[in-house]
Order: structure tokens, then C-alpha cells, then sequence
């Protein structure tokens, strides 16, 4: 709701900080900037002849369509979407376009993830050589920072790491940190995919590098979730199924968030922050209270008796983001309010992208519908500022 003293929309009050959206790799991203000595394990892009759609691959296996994540502004359900990028909303794949883009919706920083890398890291890692696969990092990670160079005031770049190789992490983390980049995208349970678990000495080097580096560690949906994880949350055709699976899998960083708490990490690494990405918001304060309840009822505070509370270590660094709730974002801030931010996932299909294909509202008007009538401190803390002290942005300049 508009300011009763100004009549200004939040939107204009604040600087307000998207922290999850998605880039929309380019054809070339790999191919241009990858030796050709790799041939087609590099990824790259051509086209389906059945399907009459560029898609993307590595070697001879296929991933998605290059416009499968770019549906926001399509005209038609998903999951139709756009088969070559020239048909994508211009916001999606443009730097300059997506700045104006976001003027328009009421945004004025947003925080970038990949899509390839981040919803098919599985496949870097285990259809090609290790080498082959840490140059493509630094390859994306080269190209985001190009990408952001637009403004690096607004477009904020994430870091993807070389999970495989501790030492090339360490490396590309201080990298990347170099050239403007904010945070980390990782995951919290490598167990899951042959390596040690997150509390182990082996990934002490990244941990307490990214602490002291003062960079946060972002668990984002899907990451490192293998294809038959995912089918049912992706596979768009079969709406009643998509609408379960998809709902279910923005519960899974729930046991990401558990594993840090739970494990140690938390207590390990004291100033190292933890975010839970394009997962919604509403569970993380039952979870809190869950964890509480069991753990003081199987008398775990006895047998480590230097811990704090779960939910003690959830409100010193852990934070999560929403961008469709309403009811269910009030509980949160009333448990977690310096924990809580603003994201509209654009442009995936179910972004806070309006359309004529899509039911969503405005970011503006979500904004306003889901915090009027809370205090001007908590709206702030929301919509910017727990954001740019999070991830260390500049401050905003306005025209």
C-alpha cells in the first residue's frame, strides 16, 4: 500500500533487492570461451530436427531447450515455451533489456543464477573430464561477470565453484570474489553425490574462506538434484503432477537447512551465512520449532551441552526468500524478520512475471499485498536491506 505521509509505493521507498533470478545462457557462452580441443563435450547448442527447437547438449546427450527457462511474457501455457532465444522476452537474455525490465516491475538490484550449471550440475560431473568440466566454471563465471558489467551496481553475479576439486574451488571462489561476485552457489549435502558431508575437514579450505571473505553460501532449488529427482517438478505436460511435485520440491531445503544446523556447521563456522533459494519461506519457522522440540526431547542438549538451540542458529545465519506468499510470510516475520527477503525467480514459468499466460500479479503489487500495513523497519529489512548487508551491495543511485 502506497505511503499514507507520501504516497509512495514500496517499490519507490525502497531500493528493492530480487535476490533470485535466472540468467538465460547464450548459445556461445561455452563454445567461445572453451578450448576446442573438447569437441562436443563442450556444451553447446543445435538444433532438434522432431522437436524443431534449439537445444542444448554435451556430447550426444540432450539437456533442455534453450528457451525452457525463459517463459516469462509467452503467450502460451506451459510447457510451451520459446525454442530459439530470439524469441524469449528481450529481459531474459539482454543485460540493458533487463535493466529497463526491472525498472518497469519495481526492482532495482537483482541477484543472478545460472540455469544449465545450476539445474544440470550433475551432468558437468559425471559426462565429463574433470578438467573439461572446471574450465566450464570458469567460463560461466568470466561470462556472468560480462553479463553483470551492465550495471554491477544492480546486477549482482553468483559464484559456481568446482565442487569436485577443493583447491580450484578455494581458487575460483577468491577469483571470482575479484571480480565482483557475492556470493556462492552450493549445496548441502555432497554426501549425496560421493563426497564427504558438509562437517567434514575436507571442505574446511571453501567454508572458512567464504567466512572470512564474508561471502554467503546459497543452497538454490535443484541444485545438484539429478534428473529423476527433478522429472516430476520440470515435466510441465502433466499439470496436476507438476503443481505436487514442484510444491514438494520447494520443501527439499529443509534437510539443507537441517544438515548445517544439525551437524555442526553452523556452530563451526559462526559468521558464515547460509540461504535457502527459490524455496519459499513459510516452512522455515516450523522447521525451527521442529528441530527445537526434538532436540530438547531426546535430550540432545545434554550430550552437547556448547550448543545453542537449532532455532538459535537459524536466526544468526540462516535466511530464506519468497516471492508468492502472503499469510504464510507473516509467521515468518514474526519469527524471523531480519531473515526474510524478496525474490520474483523472473523469468521462470511461475515468476512473478505477468502475462498472457500467467495468473501472477505484478512484483508491485505483491510487494504491497503481502507487507502492508507492517512497519516501515520491517518492510526495509525485507525489500533491501537485509539483502545489501547480506551480500554487500552498493548503495543504491537513484535519478
Amino acid at each position: 500500500m502506497p505511503d499514507q505521509r507520501t504516497g509512495a509505493a514500496m517499490c519507490e521507498r525502497y531500493a528493492v533487492a530480487d535476490v533470485d533470478s535466472h540468467i538465460i545462457e547464450p548459445a556461445d557462452l561455452w563454445t567461445s570461451r572453451v578450448s576446442s580441443k573438447w569437441g562436443d563435450l563442450v556444451p553447446h547448442v543445435k538444433f532438434h530436427e522432431r522437436r524443431q527447437e534449439d537445444y542444448w547438449y554435451i556430447g550426444d546427450r540432450k539437456l533442455y531447450g534453450v528457451g525452457a527457462f525463459a517463459q516469462a511474457g509467452w503467450p502460451e501455457w506451459p510447457p510451451s515455451h520459446p525454442k530459439r532465444l530470439a524469441d524469449a522476452l528481450p529481459a531474459a537474455v539482454d543485460p540493458k533489456e533487463r535493466l529497463a525490465y526491472m525498472d518497469k516491475v519495481g526492482v532495482y538490484y537483482q541477484v543472478m543464477y545460472p540455469n544449465i550449471l545450476g539445474f544440470h550440475s550433475h551432468r558437468f560431473l559425471n559426462q565429463m573430464p574433470r578438467e573439461l568440466a572446471t574450465e566450464c566454471v570458469r567460463a560461466y563465471n568470466d561470462w556472468i561477470t560480462e553479463f553483470c558489467s551492465a550495471d554491477a551496481r544492480r546486477l549482482v553475479p553468483m559464484t559456481m565453484l568446482p565442487f569436485w576439486d577443493i583447491d580450484e574451488s578455494v581458487a575460483e571462489m577468491r577469483r571470482a570474489h575479484e571480480m565482483g561476485h557475492k556470493g556462492v552457489l552450493f549445496a548441502a549435502r555432497y554426501d549425496k553425490a560421493g563426497f564427504p558431508r558438509l562437517i567434514d575437514d575436507y571442505w574446511e579450505p571453501v567454508l572458512s574462506q567464504a567466512q572470512e571473505m564474508g561471502l554467503s553460501m546459497n543452497f538454490h532449488v535443484g541444485f545438484l538434484a539429478t534428473d529423476d529427482e527433478l522429472k516430476g517438478a520440470v515435466d510441465q505436460s502433466k499439470k496436476i503432477d507438476f503443481t505436487k511435485e514442484s510444491a514438494l520440491v520447494l520443501l527439499g531445503n529443509a534437510q539443507n537447512i537441517a544438515e548445517v544446523v544439525l551437524s555442526g556447521v553452523c556452530h563451526r563456522y559462526p559468521d558464515l551465512k547460509f540461504v535457502s533459494v527459490e524455496n519459499g519461506a513459510g516452512w522455515l519457522p516450523f522447521l525451527g520449532e521442529s528441530m527445537d522440540w526434538q532436540w530438547l526431547n531426546v535430550g540432545a542438549h545434554k550430550e552437547y551441552p556448547e550448543r545453542m538451540l537449532p532455532s538459535e542458529y537459524m536466526a544468526r545465519q540462516i535466511y530464506g526468500m519468497y516471492w508468492f506468499e502472503r499469510k504464510s510470510v507473516r509467521a515468518v516475520i514474526d519469527q524471523l524478520e531480519d531473515n526474510l527477503m524478496f525474490e520474483t525467480d523472473f523469468p521462470h514459468a511461475t515468476s512473478l512475471s505477468p502475462g498472457p499466460a500467467s495468473e501472477s500479479p505484478s512484483p508491485r503489487d505483491v510487494m504491497e499485498r503481502s507487507l502492508g500495513g507492517l512497519p516501515e523497519e520491517t518492510i526495509g529489512k525485507v525489500l533491501q536491506h537485509t539483502a545489501t548487508k547480506l551480500y554487500n551491495l552498493e548503495p543504491p543511485v537513484r535519478g
